[in-house]
């Protein structure tokens, strides 16, 4: 178990947009673990990648059931949408007001570089918006129609 350093808005890897992973190897899949034991130690629903200084596209979510995994995801497409207050790990002092598309279909790859198509709404189709955003150098404050202090 290794607990990353987040990096916190104000860092240049977070406006980086990140590279494709290229090659799945044991390095990318400790990455992987990694990722997803700073998630859990932060107690956050999702880390991407460039939050813990690595620019590549790689994104972990657990919204509650279980650990998602995704390399190289991309949003194929959209509908709806909806209005949540979210927060990030690398904005720890401020939520905020974001509208988001209700559901998304992403593709991407897991662990084993198996192709996988995965339909999401609600929760889940927000974390992923929000962590891709990551990959692209955006964070949702960049999006936030109103930004309120944590208390």
């Amino acid at each position: 178990m290794t607990i990353l350093d987040i990096k916190t808005a104000g860092n240049p890897v977070l406006r980086q947009v990140a590279a494709k992973v290229t090659k799945i190897d044991k390095r990318i899949k400790r990455l992987l673990s990694d990722m997803a034991d700073t998630m859990y130690k932060a107690d956050g629903v999702g880390l991407a990648a460039p939050q813990i200084g690595v620019s590549v596209r790689i994104v972990v979510i657990d919204v509650g059931d279980g650990i998602l995994e995704m390399i190289n995801p991309e949003i194929i497409s959209k509908e709806g949408s909806c209005i949540n207050v979210e927060g990030c790990l690398s904005v720890p002092n401020f939520d905020g007001e974001v509208e988001r598309a209700k559901s998304v279909k992403v593709k991407y790859q897991d662990r084993n570089g198996k192709p996988i198509v995965l339909n999401t709404t609600d929760i889940l189709a927000i974390a992923v918006q929000h962590e891709l955003d990551h990959l692209d150098g955006i964070l949702f404050i960049d999006k936030a129609n109103s930004l309120m202090p944590k208390e």
